[in-house]
């Protein structure tokens, strides 16, 4: 089984962090966005991901051989494909195609959930969900009495459900999909100028495939700030859950009080400060006499003399000064 993941877009809701690294890339709890939503998908799947496609942008060696690692770190054989213009979801996939030619999963890299299932990959196509309260935001599907899905449809004006599709799809015929996507390629049949992927899944289902649902508990947004500072606090809670070790024994730790659930990265000197609940602290940072709640701080930053709240730091980063609730790119200074 492969498993193909688009991630060409910008992340512009997210900069300044994506202005370096690609968002996929950019860690929660620890380990990048891209790793967790590929251990979400295998934990759920009954079979093993041979290969690990990744669409990208133009993000560079360094990221692109970071992808590689995280691809092997899970057991599979990565490979970088290259969307060089945005055309569309299934546009997207089909720079993949060499991996469409067997049971398949997709799953577009600005997600992550909490799910308790495990998929039957012999149904012929299934499509993750969630239950939402405003469905006109979304897409979002129907299904019958047989729990079979009959209808798709995209940001509807008018409720015609609740089942919103969070973007992770499986397909136990890789080859149709591949031939679905070239047909309307090949004649040029757009949606809002973009070749889309409902489209596929429309011809697929007129063809006789039957689609179903998986429902997800819980449907994580990592698009901008706030929703990522909130992503990893779900998660941390979800590791605590689990029993996980969160602070890793090689960090330095003087005079300093960690409020589970936090992540402290090996190498992460903190001295005598107060960090958490909801904290994830990255390699080579240094915390002193700071007290830090709710916080996304990233590798070989140094922080000192400061209080902050629901904070996204960079790489780089070096703050001195008062209290507060920021956002901060890599390789910034601010010294009060």
């Amino acid at each position: 089984m492969n498993l193909i993941i688009p991630m060409a877009g910008r992340g512009s809701r997210i900069r300044p962090h994506s202005l370096t690294v690609p968002k996929p890339l950019l860690p929660v709890a620890g380990k990048p966005i891209v790793q967790r939503l590929a251990e979400d998908i295998i934990g759920s799947m009954d079979a093993k991901i041979e290969h690990i496609g990744f669409v990208t942008g133009d993000f560079g060696r360094e990221a692109e051989d970071r992808l590689l690692e995280v691809a092997a770190a899970l057991g599979a054989e990565g490979h970088i494909f290259h969307q060089d213009q945005p055309l569309g979801t299934a546009h997207a996939i089909y720079c993949a195609e060499t991996l469409l030619d067997e049971k398949v999963v997709v799953a577009f890299a600005d997600t992550l959930f909490r799910a308790d299932f495990k998929i039957d990959t012999e149904k012929d196509g299934i499509i993750w969900v969630q239950k939402v309260e405003d469905p006109s935001a979304f897409g979002v599907v129907k299904i019958d009495d047989r729990g079979i899905i009959s209808e798709l449809v995209e940001k509807p004006r008018t409720p015609v459900s609740d089942l919103a599709i969070i973007g992770i799809y499986y397909f136990k015929n890789g080859a149709l999909l591949h031939e679905q996507i070239r047909h309307i390629i090949d004649n040029d049949i757009r949606v809002k100028g973009e070749y889309q992927l409902t489209t596929c899944l429309e011809n697929m289902k007129n063809l006789g495939q039957e689609f179903h649902v998986a429902e997800v508990d819980e449907w994580l947004d990592c698009g901008n700030k706030e929703h990522f500072v909130y992503t990893n606090q779900r998660v941390l809670e979800f590791l605590l859950e689990k029993g996980e070790e969160l602070v890793s024994p090689s960090a330095v730790l003087e005079n300093a009080i960690v409020i589970p659930p936090s992540f402290i990265a090996g190498g992460a000197e903190i001295s005598h400060a107060v960090i958490g609940p909801h904290v994830s602290v990255g390699s080579g940072t240094v915390i002193r006499n700071s007290v830090i709640r709710n916080s996304v701080i990233r590798d070989d930053s140094h922080i000192e003399n400061k209080i902050i709240e629901n904070a996204m730091i960079g790489t780089h980063v070096t703050l001195k000064g008062r209290a507060g609730d920021l956002s901060l790119g890599d390789y910034t200074s601010i010294v009060e």
